[in-house]
């Protein structure tokens, strides 16, 4: 996408977004107040992204979520180091330089077919595959990406992206995380 064509969605994002509120109700975007994503997602997606999130919690009783800058930036760093290094999907490390301090979804699909926004549309997807239960290690990973998404006590998510070849990383972090064995999200 050349330069001219990413400034005027990015400029069209702001005029869209700045009548959003930081007190994130139900189904609208909430986000810090600095005008930028924090990551290379552009704000109108930004927008799409925290109202798709907030509609599935919204189905299941939870409160929404807001945008966060630091998050997003956290996110990107990640996609980034996923596209330099092997151009695939891994969860960061528990220990390291790229230690996971938030809970995490990623998701990998093909560039020009999919967007940042189908990522969480894929991610809840998997509310099939959650039966109410604790998270159990038996069971939890079918739909984890889905139970994150709705973890109670996470009020704040940041996505990221990163293109590789013909394929498009989405990274999202959650604070505080979720899907801790032997709870409920919910």
């Amino acid at each position: 996408m050349n330069f001219l064509l990413r400034l005027s969605m990015l400029l069209a994002g702001v005029f869209l977004l700045q009548g959003v509120s930081s007190g994130a109700e139900a189904g609208q975007p909430s986000l810090e107040s600095s005008g930028s994503s924090g990551s290379r997602i552009p704000l109108q997606e930004v927008g799409r992204i925290v109202t798709l999130h907030n509609t599935i919690r919204e189905e299941v009783g939870v409160g929404p979520v807001r945008w966060s800058e630091k998050l997003a930036g956290y996110a990107q760093q990640w996609a980034d180091h996923l596209v330099t290094s092997q151009c695939g999907m891994e969860h960061r490390p528990r220990s390291g330089k790229w230690r996971e301090k938030y809970g995490e979804n990623l998701f990998i699909g093909t560039a020009r077919y999919y967007g940042t926004s189908d990522a969480v549309r894929a991610w809840a997807a998997e509310k099939t595959k959650y039966h109410g239960d604790a998270l159990q290690s038996s069971h939890w990973a079918a739909a984890g990406h889905y139970t994150q998404i709705v973890w109670q006590d996470t009020t704040e998510i940041g996505c990221a992206s990163g293109l590789c070849k013909d394929k498009l990383i989405v990274v999202c972090n959650y604070d505080p995380p979720g899907n801790f064995l032997g709870r409920k999200p919910y």
